[in-house]
Protein backbone atom coordinates (compact mmCIF):
# COMPACT_ATOMS: atom_id res chain seq x y z
CA UNK A 1 0.00 0.00 0.00
CA UNK A 2 3.16 2.63 1.06
CA UNK A 3 4.83 1.84 -2.11
CA UNK A 4 1.19 2.44 -4.69
CA UNK A 5 0.44 5.83 -2.60
CA UNK A 6 4.61 6.68 -3.20
CA UNK A 7 4.21 5.81 -7.09
CA UNK A 8 0.61 7.94 -7.61
CA UNK A 9 2.30 10.53 -5.62
CA UNK A 10 5.28 10.68 -7.97
CA UNK A 11 2.65 10.37 -10.94
CA UNK A 12 0.79 13.49 -9.81
CA UNK A 13 4.07 15.28 -8.92
CA UNK A 14 5.18 14.25 -13.00
CA UNK A 15 1.66 15.22 -14.26
CA UNK A 16 1.96 19.23 -12.24
CA UNK A 17 5.67 19.25 -13.37
CA UNK A 18 5.05 18.93 -17.06
CA UNK A 19 1.41 20.77 -16.97
CA UNK A 20 3.63 23.61 -15.85
CA UNK A 21 6.03 23.30 -17.94
CA UNK A 22 3.72 23.62 -21.00
CA UNK A 23 1.50 26.16 -19.50
CA UNK A 24 5.07 28.08 -19.66
CA UNK A 25 6.08 27.25 -23.10
CA UNK A 26 2.33 27.66 -24.61
CA UNK A 27 2.04 31.09 -22.97
CA UNK A 28 5.42 32.67 -24.52
CA UNK A 29 4.78 30.80 -27.97
CA UNK A 30 1.22 32.33 -28.15
CA UNK A 31 1.49 35.48 -26.16
CA UNK A 32 1.03 37.59 -29.28
CA UNK A 33 -1.70 35.79 -30.79
CA UNK A 34 -4.33 35.85 -28.29
CA UNK A 35 -4.45 32.19 -27.83
CA UNK A 36 -2.32 31.78 -25.20
CA UNK A 37 -5.44 31.91 -22.49
CA UNK A 38 -6.83 28.87 -24.15
CA UNK A 39 -3.71 27.13 -23.87
CA UNK A 40 -3.33 27.73 -20.21
CA UNK A 41 -7.23 26.15 -20.03
CA UNK A 42 -6.13 23.49 -21.94
CA UNK A 43 -3.23 22.45 -20.02
CA UNK A 44 -4.89 23.41 -16.74
CA UNK A 45 -8.02 21.74 -17.15
CA UNK A 46 -6.33 18.75 -18.44
CA UNK A 47 -4.06 18.66 -15.19
CA UNK A 48 -6.81 18.95 -12.94
CA UNK A 49 -9.01 15.82 -14.73
CA UNK A 50 -5.19 13.31 -14.90
CA UNK A 51 -4.32 14.20 -10.94
CA UNK A 52 -7.89 13.49 -10.37
CA UNK A 53 -8.30 10.61 -11.79
CA UNK A 54 -5.55 9.41 -9.99
CA UNK A 55 -6.89 10.32 -6.52
CA UNK A 56 -9.89 8.77 -7.17
CA UNK A 57 -7.68 5.81 -7.82
CA UNK A 58 -6.53 5.64 -4.75
CA UNK A 59 -9.81 6.20 -2.54
CA UNK A 60 -11.74 3.64 -4.76
CA UNK A 61 -9.68 0.69 -6.10
CA UNK A 62 -6.27 1.20 -3.62
CA UNK A 63 -8.43 1.75 -0.29
CA UNK A 64 -6.37 4.41 0.98
CA UNK A 65 -7.72 5.45 4.60
CA UNK A 66 -10.16 8.38 4.60
CA UNK A 67 -8.14 10.99 6.33
CA UNK A 68 -5.42 10.32 3.94
CA UNK A 69 -7.61 10.84 0.61
CA UNK A 70 -8.61 14.19 2.46
CA UNK A 71 -5.59 15.27 2.92
CA UNK A 72 -4.71 14.49 -0.68
CA UNK A 73 -7.61 16.33 -2.31
CA UNK A 74 -6.65 19.82 0.48
CA UNK A 75 -3.20 19.68 -1.21
CA UNK A 76 -4.00 18.71 -4.70
CA UNK A 77 -6.52 21.53 -4.37
CA UNK A 78 -3.49 23.94 -3.10
CA UNK A 79 -1.11 22.94 -5.83
CA UNK A 80 -4.02 23.75 -8.48
CA UNK A 81 -5.03 27.21 -6.66
CA UNK A 82 -0.84 28.25 -7.13
CA UNK A 83 -0.36 26.79 -10.65
CA UNK A 84 -3.39 27.24 -12.85
CA UNK A 85 -1.94 30.87 -14.06
CA UNK A 86 -5.36 32.32 -14.49
CA UNK A 87 -7.22 29.47 -16.16
CA UNK A 88 -10.93 28.28 -14.46
CA UNK A 89 -11.05 24.82 -15.23
CA UNK A 90 -14.55 24.34 -14.49
CA UNK A 91 -17.27 25.27 -17.10
CA UNK A 92 -20.03 26.84 -14.51
CA UNK A 93 -16.95 29.08 -13.35
CA UNK A 94 -16.91 30.04 -16.80
CA UNK A 95 -20.12 31.26 -17.49
CA UNK A 96 -20.26 32.85 -13.48
CA UNK A 97 -17.51 35.12 -14.93
CA UNK A 98 -18.80 35.65 -18.44
CA UNK A 99 -22.18 36.94 -16.17
CA UNK A 100 -20.04 38.80 -13.98
CA UNK A 101 -18.37 40.58 -17.43
CA UNK A 102 -14.85 39.29 -16.75
CA UNK A 103 -15.42 37.42 -19.61
CA UNK A 104 -17.38 38.01 -23.35
CA UNK A 105 -20.00 35.35 -23.89
CA UNK A 106 -18.00 33.80 -26.62
CA UNK A 107 -14.31 33.96 -24.91
CA UNK A 108 -16.45 32.01 -21.96
CA UNK A 109 -17.47 29.66 -24.60
CA UNK A 110 -14.48 29.08 -25.88
CA UNK A 111 -13.16 28.10 -22.55
CA UNK A 112 -16.06 25.62 -21.80
CA UNK A 113 -15.05 24.13 -25.05
CA UNK A 114 -10.86 23.85 -24.16
CA UNK A 115 -12.38 22.03 -20.71
CA UNK A 116 -14.42 19.63 -22.41
CA UNK A 117 -11.74 18.97 -24.62
CA UNK A 118 -9.03 18.90 -22.27
CA UNK A 119 -11.11 16.58 -19.78
CA UNK A 120 -12.05 13.97 -22.78
CA UNK A 121 -7.89 14.35 -23.37
CA UNK A 122 -7.13 13.01 -19.73
CA UNK A 123 -10.09 10.14 -20.25
CA UNK A 124 -7.68 9.08 -23.08
CA UNK A 125 -4.22 9.61 -21.46
CA UNK A 126 -4.88 8.27 -18.42
CA UNK A 127 -4.86 4.68 -18.69
CA UNK A 128 -1.98 4.96 -21.01
CA UNK A 129 -0.31 5.62 -17.86
CA UNK A 130 -1.87 3.19 -15.63
CA UNK A 131 -0.99 0.57 -18.75
CA UNK A 132 2.78 1.03 -17.92
CA UNK A 133 2.44 -0.83 -14.64
CA UNK A 134 4.84 1.36 -12.33
CA UNK A 135 2.53 0.17 -9.12
CA UNK A 136 0.79 -2.92 -8.38
CA UNK A 137 -2.61 -0.93 -7.94
CA UNK A 138 -2.04 0.18 -11.70
CA UNK A 139 -1.22 -2.74 -13.08
CA UNK A 140 -4.55 -4.63 -11.10
CA UNK A 141 -6.68 -2.04 -12.47
CA UNK A 142 -5.78 -2.77 -15.55
CA UNK A 143 -6.05 -6.33 -15.34
CA UNK A 144 -9.46 -5.65 -14.38
CA UNK A 145 -9.99 -3.42 -17.90
CA UNK A 146 -9.91 0.03 -16.03
CA UNK A 147 -13.58 -0.66 -14.65
CA UNK A 148 -15.28 1.73 -12.73
CA UNK A 149 -18.26 1.68 -10.75
CA UNK A 150 -20.92 4.72 -10.68
CA UNK A 151 -20.62 6.65 -7.51
CA UNK A 152 -24.07 7.64 -7.46
CA UNK A 153 -25.07 6.12 -3.79
CA UNK A 154 -28.80 7.76 -3.80
CA UNK A 155 -31.59 8.51 -5.56
CA UNK A 156 -31.04 10.94 -8.68
CA UNK A 157 -32.66 13.51 -7.37
CA UNK A 158 -31.48 13.60 -4.09
CA UNK A 159 -27.92 13.20 -6.03
CA UNK A 160 -28.38 16.40 -8.09
CA UNK A 161 -29.19 18.38 -4.77
CA UNK A 162 -25.73 16.87 -3.33
CA UNK A 163 -24.50 18.36 -6.27
CA UNK A 164 -25.90 21.50 -6.22
CA UNK A 165 -25.31 21.88 -2.79
CA UNK A 166 -21.11 21.41 -2.92
CA UNK A 167 -21.71 23.79 -5.90
CA UNK A 168 -23.04 26.68 -4.06
CA UNK A 169 -20.99 26.14 -1.15
CA UNK A 170 -17.83 26.61 -3.05
CA UNK A 171 -19.03 29.12 -5.27
CA UNK A 172 -19.66 31.25 -2.32
CA UNK A 173 -16.68 30.44 -0.84
CA UNK A 174 -14.70 31.70 -4.53
CA UNK A 175 -17.23 34.82 -4.51
CA UNK A 176 -16.20 36.07 -0.82
CA UNK A 177 -12.63 35.33 -1.07
CA UNK A 178 -11.51 37.02 -4.13
CA UNK A 179 -10.35 40.21 -1.78
CA UNK A 180 -8.01 38.21 0.21
CA UNK A 181 -4.06 37.65 -1.17
CA UNK A 182 -4.12 35.04 -3.12
CA UNK A 183 -1.82 32.36 -1.40
CA UNK A 184 -4.37 32.54 1.09
CA UNK A 185 -6.92 32.35 -0.56
CA UNK A 186 -5.82 29.16 -2.08
CA UNK A 187 -5.85 27.27 1.34
CA UNK A 188 -9.07 28.58 2.44
CA UNK A 189 -10.90 27.54 -0.93
CA UNK A 190 -9.07 24.30 -0.96
CA UNK A 191 -10.00 24.10 2.69
CA UNK A 192 -13.85 24.36 2.07
CA UNK A 193 -13.79 21.75 -0.95
CA UNK A 194 -12.08 19.29 1.62
CA UNK A 195 -14.85 19.77 3.84
CA UNK A 196 -17.72 19.77 0.86
CA UNK A 197 -15.86 16.53 -0.39
CA UNK A 198 -16.04 14.93 3.06
CA UNK A 199 -19.58 15.87 3.31
CA UNK A 200 -20.80 14.69 -0.55
CA UNK A 201 -17.98 12.76 -1.18
CA UNK A 202 -20.07 9.28 0.04
CA UNK A 203 -23.34 10.30 -2.47
CA UNK A 204 -21.95 11.24 -5.43
CA UNK A 205 -17.93 11.74 -5.28
CA UNK A 206 -18.31 15.58 -4.37
CA UNK A 207 -17.44 16.60 -8.16
CA UNK A 208 -19.17 19.83 -8.66
CA UNK A 209 -17.60 20.32 -11.72
CA UNK A 210 -19.55 19.50 -14.92
CA UNK A 211 -15.72 18.82 -16.95
CA UNK A 212 -14.11 16.99 -14.26
CA UNK A 213 -17.38 14.79 -13.95
CA UNK A 214 -17.08 14.03 -17.85
CA UNK A 215 -13.60 12.68 -17.43
CA UNK A 216 -13.85 10.77 -14.34
CA UNK A 217 -17.33 9.49 -13.80
CA UNK A 218 -19.31 9.39 -16.81
CA UNK A 219 -17.13 6.33 -17.99
CA UNK A 220 -18.08 4.27 -14.86
CA UNK A 221 -21.00 1.60 -15.38
CA UNK A 222 -24.41 1.83 -13.55
CA UNK A 223 -26.07 5.06 -15.14
CA UNK A 224 -27.06 6.40 -18.02
CA UNK A 225 -25.20 9.51 -19.69
CA UNK A 226 -28.40 11.64 -19.19
CA UNK A 227 -28.33 10.68 -15.73
CA UNK A 228 -25.31 11.49 -15.17
CA UNK A 229 -25.85 15.38 -16.98
CA UNK A 230 -28.84 15.72 -14.27
CA UNK A 231 -26.54 15.15 -11.53
CA UNK A 232 -22.83 16.38 -12.75
CA UNK A 233 -24.30 19.06 -15.22
CA UNK A 234 -27.50 20.43 -13.96
CA UNK A 235 -26.06 20.07 -10.02
CA UNK A 236 -23.85 22.29 -10.79
CA UNK A 237 -25.19 24.48 -12.62
CA UNK A 238 -28.03 25.45 -10.57
CA UNK A 239 -25.59 25.54 -7.96
CA UNK A 240 -23.39 28.39 -9.06
CA UNK A 241 -26.26 30.47 -10.06
CA UNK A 242 -28.16 29.93 -6.65
CA UNK A 243 -25.25 31.16 -4.96
CA UNK A 244 -24.52 33.89 -7.39
CA UNK A 245 -28.28 35.14 -7.78
CA UNK A 246 -28.67 34.97 -3.96
CA UNK A 247 -25.51 37.24 -3.22
CA UNK A 248 -25.91 39.78 -6.05
CA UNK A 249 -30.05 39.79 -5.53
CA UNK A 250 -31.37 38.91 -3.06
CA UNK A 251 -29.35 39.51 -0.02
CA UNK A 252 -28.98 42.90 -1.06
CA UNK A 253 -32.49 43.49 -1.54
CA UNK A 254 -33.50 42.09 1.79
CA UNK A 255 -31.01 44.06 3.79
CA UNK A 256 -31.92 47.33 1.72
CA UNK A 257 -28.97 47.95 0.15
CA UNK A 258 -28.20 49.12 -3.28
CA UNK A 259 -27.59 46.36 -5.74
CA UNK A 260 -24.54 44.67 -6.82
CA UNK A 261 -22.05 46.89 -8.68
CA UNK A 262 -21.87 44.02 -11.32
CA UNK A 263 -25.65 45.23 -11.97
CA UNK A 264 -24.30 48.62 -13.09
CA UNK A 265 -21.89 46.83 -15.06
CA UNK A 266 -24.01 44.90 -16.84
CA UNK A 267 -25.91 47.66 -17.74
CA UNK A 268 -23.36 49.58 -19.12
CA UNK A 269 -22.22 47.32 -21.30
CA UNK A 270 -25.68 46.71 -22.79
CA UNK A 271 -26.16 50.43 -23.64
Amino acid sequence: MAADVAVSLTVLAGIVVLSHATRRVLGRALADTGLSVYAVELVSTFQLCCCTHELKLLSEVGGIEPRLALTLTYLASVVHGLTFSGAIGNPSGALEHAYRARLSGGCALRRIACQFTAAAAARAVVPVIWGIGLSGLHARHKLFGYQCITPIRAPLLKAAVVELACAFVVQTAITHTRAVEEKYRVHAVAAVITTVVYAGGSVTGAVFNPALAFSTQFPCSGNSFLEYCMVYWLGPLLGMMTSVLLYDKLVPLLAGKSPSPYDSLDARKRQ
